[in-house]
């Protein structure tokens, strides 16, 4: 569906060379984080459609989306999706008024457009329907076990039948180790973005990544040269979205 290449050909980053990826996008090159935000949520919305939806693996889909970027790249693939009249409901991580800048922009989006976003309590029951979950919860910034609402969320998608996608990093995955916290999603699929997170090929995460995809947000190859000498290639030349294969 998606084209594949080994995942030892491509290089990983950790969690602070991540951030060094943000930085210099945000304030070298001018590309913002909404930019980043819109590429990663449209890429998970479409992979998304045409591994669960269009196959009939699933008929609804549940986004558990933070209050950070990978809520708010979940807000964008709750918004995308609803724009193809796939049923999308959103469970958010904090109540409404504690989302700030983009992702309060997002969110204030999505309930415009009627999406049905729920603050509290469990997701809603969808009895019969086959779900797929999107796992935006936490992404590579994790800092420590997850605690409160965020870990219940965590144990709900683990104990629902669900079919589970996690953005970047399974919530509960240490991004740079591969060390899950107690709670940790264990997720069907992750989709890892800009470039793989060195806890992602650890043995330690094996048992919560599922098949590991990798999806352009727009960062220049020459950003990894220049920043810490790596040669990433011409990963996204015929597709945004890439699965790589252990």
């Amino acid at each position: 569906m998606f084209p594949a290449r080994p995942l030892a050909s491509v290089p990983t980053i950790s969690k602070d060379q991540m951030i060094e990826v943000d930085r210099v996008m945000i304030d070298d090159l001018g590309i913002s984080l909404i930019q980043m935000m819109e590429n990663a949520g449209r890429n998970l919305a479409r992979f998304t459609m045409e591994t669960y939806i269009n196959h009939e693996r699933a008929v609804r889909v549940v986004v558990l989306a933070g209050s950070g970027g990978n809520g708010g790249g979940g807000l964008v693939a709750a918004r995308r999706l609803a724009g193809w009249d796939v049923p999308v409901s959103v469970v958010l991580s904090k109540p409404a008024d504690q989302y700030r800048g983009v992702i309060a922009h997002q969110l204030h989006t999505l309930v415009s457009l009627g999406v049905v976003v729920e603050a509290v309590g469990s997701p809603s029951s969808h009895d019969g329907e086959s779900v797929v979950v999107l796992d935006c919860l936490v992404g590579y910034s994790l800092a420590g076990a997850p605690r409160g609402r965020v870990a219940e969320l965590i144990r709900w998608a683990d104990e629902s039948d669900a079919l589970v996608v996690s953005l970047d990093v399974p919530s509960g995955v240490d991004s740079t180790s591969g060390e899950p916290f107690e709670l940790a999603v264990i997720a069907d699929a992750t989709l890892t973005l800009a470039l793989p997170k060195s806890g992602l090929v650890s043995s330690r995460s094996s048992g919560n990544v599922g098949d590991l995809y990798l999806v352009d947000i727009g960062v220049p190859a020459s950003l990894y040269r220049a920043s810490f000498g790596l040669e990433v290639g011409d990963l996204f030349s015929t597709s945004d979205i890439v699965h790589l294969r252990r």
